[in-house]
């Protein structure tokens, strides 16, 4: 319980000093987009390209975590996408409903916790959970979002205006040229990766001080539904990343146990950033980022007792 809760009180601690600074009036009614444009346009395009652009295929080639690890987040993500869709929402809100069931908080807490757990050993799953969730299930909420969002009923021009918005998306784009630099071969130039580290390890401070920021705020918009979503990312999500890491791919120990402790995560900011930039679901989004963060506290600590068994 000491691990988990030294890794999820900063989280809790970011949160809070956004929310003190609206309510003292220290940070302005914008200040809850504008810092979460800095974060969508300039902080996590700066890490996506880093992640991708410094990773080798020898280190992300591990087929059964791969498999386990971004079939649960599939998995959970396309069926809390159809259930929502069953209920009548816009493919846009659904989307980000199904995103906040599986976009696991792999990056702040699942880095630290499985490097607390597993030793240096654990650092290998954590580095590739993070670039499943931000490049893969990311990406694919963006694709779904932008889908929902074109109004044109021609197949050939609804294609056409999906893809000019995707390809204007700094979230799709950064990740794109990343791989196409390590597929080059080429070392990234010391200052620019520099520059990179200095962007990118404000991504979490300022996507969190953004969320304490909007909580302060007083929101428009339905705040019921998240107590499902929490549920799916804490209680289902984990059970079927746990059946495809130890039943069907019967996965190192190591492997297994990583799959099982990064899929149990709270949600993180990413469907909080797309809700806010958006402006589709963003009180439900914030609520459930919130509620499966506190939590977390007894569902990690069930998989640390699994784990330690």
């Amino acid at each position: 319980m000491h691990t988990v809760v030294s890794v999820v009180l900063p989280i809790f601690a970011l949160i809070l000093v956004g929310w003190l600074c609206r309510k003292s009036n220290r940070l302005g009614p914008n200040a809850a987009s504008e810092i979460n444009r800095l974060v969508v346009w300039l902080c996590l395009p700066a890490l996506l390209f880093k992640v991708t652009a410094t990773s080798s295929w020898a280190q992300i080639w591990q087929p059964g975590f791969l498999v386990a690890f971004t079939g649960g987040c599939l998995l959970v993500f396309f069926a809390t996408l159809g259930w929502r869709l069953w209920q009548g929402r816009a493919l846009p809100a659904a989307s980000i409903d199904g995103l906040s069931a599986s976009y696991a908080n792999t990056g702040y807490m699942g880095i630290p916790l499985c490097l607390l757990v597993f030793g240096q050993d654990g650092l290998e799953p954590a580095l590739i959970a993070s670039l499943l969730v931000v490049c893969v299930l990311f990406a694919i909420a963006v694709v779904c979002i932008e889908v929902g969002l074109q109004s044109e009923r021609h197949i050939g021009r609804a294609v056409a205006v999906v893809l000019k918005a995707l390809l204007k998306n700094p979230l799709v784009v950064s990740p794109l040229v990343g791989g196409l630099w390590a597929a080059g071969g080429v070392a990234l130039p010391a200052p620019l990766l520099h520059f990179l580290d200095l962007l990118a390890a404000a991504t979490t401070p300022c996507a969190l001080v953004s969320l304490g920021l909007f909580l302060a705020q007083k929101q428009e918009g339905p705040r019921v539904g998240a107590w499902p979503l929490v549920a799916i990312k804490l209680v289902g999500q984990p059970l079927l990343t746990g059946v495809l890491a130890y039943k069907v791919f019967a996965l190192p120990p190591l492997w297994a146990d990583s799959a099982l402790l990064l899929s149990a995560l709270p949600t993180g900011t990413g469907p909080y950033m797309l809700a806010e930039y958006y402006q589709r679901e963003a009180p439900v989004v914030s609520r459930s980022i919130l509620l499966s963060t506190l939590l977390s506290l007894l569902s990690l600590s069930l998989c640390l007792l699994w784990i330690a068994r």
